[in-house]
Formats: C-alpha cells, structure tokens, sequence
C-alpha cells in the first residue's frame, strides 16, 4: 500500500525573518513589493485574521491592517534554509520530490514493513524543526492528492493522517478550493452551478464534469473521489536547462559574444517562466578555437527574471573569457530548478510582473525573438522548444550561427 507524505513550511518566508529577528514572533507580518504597485507574497496568520492573502496588492494590505510590519523580503535568504530543509530529508527518505521552495513530496511506501510511516514521518518533521527552527506541517496518506490537502487541515505547524479507506469521508466536507488543481477561475464557475463542497462532485456522475469541464472535468472527479495515480518523481539538483552555439567561423568579437550570452540567458529565462520554474544557478560555458573548454557557474536567489539572472550571465563571461583567444562555442546553463515562478515573482513591483507576463505572450504567439533586449539583436536565432516537457531539444536548439 502506498504511503505518500506531503510537507509544507509554514508561512515559510515570515518564519525565516522570524529566525533572524524574533521581535517579530506574533505580530502581523507582510513580506513582499513594499511600494504601492507590489503586492504580498508572503504573510503571517496574525495578518490573515484581516482578510489579507498573498499576491493581494500591498496597498489594500496596509488598508486592511495598518498595524502590520511590512518587509522586503530577501529570496537569497529564503533560498538557504530552504536547502537546510532538502538536505535533511535527502539524508532522512528514499525517494523524494522537491515541488517548490517549501513543499516536498516524500515516497515512504514499504518503510512500515520496518520502521511505521506515521512514525517516521513524525520524526522527519521534528528534526526539520530541531535542526532549522522553520515550522513545518505534513499530511500522510495513499496518494499526493490527499496528502497535500491534508496538510492543508493540519496547519499550522501540525500534522495529519488519512488512513487508507477514509479519503473520500475526508474530502466530502472540504470546499472544493481545497482541491490543488482548482483555481479562482474554476471555483468561481463550480460555485455558479451550485458545486461548493467536494461532496457535491463526488456525488456528481464523472460525465457531468466531463462535459462542463472536458479533461480537467475527469482529472477534479478523480481527486474529490481520493483517486491519484501521479507518482512522487525523484528530485535531481541538477536538473538544468542548456542551450549553446557553435561558430562557422571561430570569432574573438567581444561585442557580438556577450550579446549572444544575453539572448540565451534571456530566451532561457522566458523557458523558465513558461515551466513555472526558478533557478538557482547560472554557468556559462566557452569552448575555445584549440577545443579547450571552460566554465564558470555562480549559485543565485531563486529567479526567473531578466534583470536578475541575465547580468549574472554576462558578469561570469567577462570573468571567463580571459585568454583573448578565438571562440569556437559559447553555452549557458540554468541548474538547480524547482518549481514555483509565481510565488517568487510576487517580490517584484507588479509593473515588472505585467511586463514579462506581456513580453511572454508576444513570444507564445509570435516566436521566441518577437520581442528581445536590444543587446542581443544580433543573435539569429533561438532554439524554441519546451524544456519542461521531457523530450530533447530540437537541433535548432543547437544549430550554428
């Protein structure tokens, strides 16, 4: 029988600043874009009692609770204890899934026969506590589904498990926001054919959704029924994305070097945003015209922003390319990926956020170079392909310039 534990931190970004500042325990606490156009993206349960939530606009924030201690946030920071976190359970688990800066899946399937999920579990949250001092829930169940709705019920700093046979007794009561997939668009369009607790769908024939919902209709029946099939896929901190050119003709023009650095990091950058992942590593690779190869990497804040990962880029070329030799391929490679680009953007002014979802779309409907920083003009080309996806990248992905 599977046993699939989902962990949550707890107001994950708030409980870092606590740690480095305990004068902030029990007080209203919003982290995020402080001018007027930025909004929340993180905040304390004391604030919530207010109505607030993240990506709310920090304006209507300071409205609804003027006694709130509002903080920039630092993601760099966020980024440590969050790999404090992964390490712990790299070295506690057999298979986990790291699905976002403070979420983790853990496969604990078999470990009873030895040792007691439940208890396991348990132990795992405590050290994460002793050790990191972050508050963390878990929910322990069948599925991924369940687990993760069931930490939802258990927090905060709490846990919960759903014994084998009792997840749709679970469920029935629950709101139906409560599943994973559904959204304020989808919630909205349940509410408006009178569907609010996950009872109603359960009750409801899987055609009914089908046909209001199409695929989606399915996959809501099955996950209000406590049916989830998906598996807990191993995380790799080394799962990257590349994309690199090889010359015609070997060149030492600096010039045309770094803009096409720039139009990588960019179009690699627009990838990331399009897989609602962030990275956290930036190399840079230069093959010289002697076959001699090098590279250079630098450990990042969790980004998927042009204005915080290109100039990274074009810093770690400057400090490579040092031997003034001619250059026969040039690559750059973003690595340590996990998902969760929406939550991380909410540190950005929402002009910013408008920008690249605007520049995004152009790319989506128009091609990868529609729209592009003027430094990389001179680059022809830029491999389109989904990196996400788990197919290969096409040969354009690599073609010569």
């Amino acid at each position: 029988m599977n046993a699939i534990m989902h962990m949550d931190l707890d107001t994950f970004f708030v409980s870092c600043e606590r740690l480095l500042d305990s004068r902030l325990n029990g007080k209203p606490i919003l982290i995020g874009g402080t001018s007027d156009r930025g909004v929340v993206a993180s905040c304390s349960y004391e604030a919530r009692r207010f109505g607030i939530h993240s990506a709310m606009p920090m304006r209507m924030a300071r409205q609804l609770c003027p006694e709130a201690i509002i903080l920039r946030g630092n993601s760099g920071t966020y980024s440590k204890y969050s790999e404090d976190v992964t390490s712990i359970i790299r070295e506690s688990v057999p298979v986990y899934e790291k699905s976002s800066v403070d979420e983790f899946y853990c496969d604990l399937t078999g470990v009873d026969k030895f040792y007691g999920c439940y208890k396991m579990a348990s132990e795992l949250r405590e050290k994460i506590i002793r050790e990191t001092g972050l508050p963390i829930s878990f929910g322990l169940s069948v599925n991924k589904t369940v687990s993760k709705i069931a930490t939802g019920e258990a927090k905060p700093n709490n846990k919960l498990r759903i014994e084998s046979g009792t997840e749709k007794n679970f469920l029935a009561p629950l709101s139906v926001k409560k599943i994973p997939m559904i959204g304020d668009v989808t919630y909205r369009a349940l509410c408006n054919l009178g569907v609010k607790r996950i009872q109603t769908i359960q009750e409801m024939p899987m055609e009914v959704m089908e046909k209001v919902f199409g695929k989606n209709g399915i996959i809501m029946w099955k996950k209000a029924n406590g049916i989830d099939n998906s598996p807990v896929v191993q995380y790799h901190e080394r799962k990257s994305i590349s994309t690199e050119r090889t010359f015609d003709k070997d060149t030492i023009d600096v010039k045309k070097l770094e803009g096409l650095i720039a139009a990588m990091a960019e179009n690699l950058v627009f990838q990331l945003r399009r897989g609602n992942k962030l990275t956290a590593c930036v190399t840079i690779k230069i093959r010289y015209s002697d076959f001699q190869t090098f590279t250079l990497q630098k450990q990042i804040p969790y980004s998927a922003s042009d204005h915080h990962v290109i100039p990274v880029a074009i810093e770690l070329f400057r400090k490579l390319y040092n031997r003034r030799m001619l250059v026969r391929l040039i690559g750059v490679r973003f690595s340590y990926l996990v998902e969760g680009g929406h939550q991380i953007n909410l540190f950005e002014d929402t002009e910013i956020i408008k920008l690249y979802q605007a520049m995004d779309k152009i790319r989506e409907k128009y091609g990868d170079r529609a729209i592009m920083k003027a430094v990389g003009m001179e680059a022809k080309t830029i491999g389109r392909w989904n990196p996400f996806n788990g197919e290969p990248p096409p040969l354009l992905a690599h073609r010569h310039q």
